[in-house]
């Protein structure tokens, strides 16, 4: 899950699907600091695979 993202932006997140940070900051609605949290999830979700 993402905690800390407010549920509409997640929905906005699920609908749109971007493959990219880039893609998603474009998103109307996506916050600057909800690109940083995603990013940190997902850095985070890398660290996990790789060990």
């Amino acid at each position: 899950t993402l905690s800390g993202l407010k549920h509409e932006v997640v929905q906005k997140l699920e609908a749109h699907r971007p493959a990219t940070l880039g893609q998603a900051s474009r998103i109307s609605g996506i916050t600057p600091a909800a690109i940083t949290l995603l990013a940190a999830h997902l850095k985070a979700a890398a660290r996990r695979r790789a060990s």
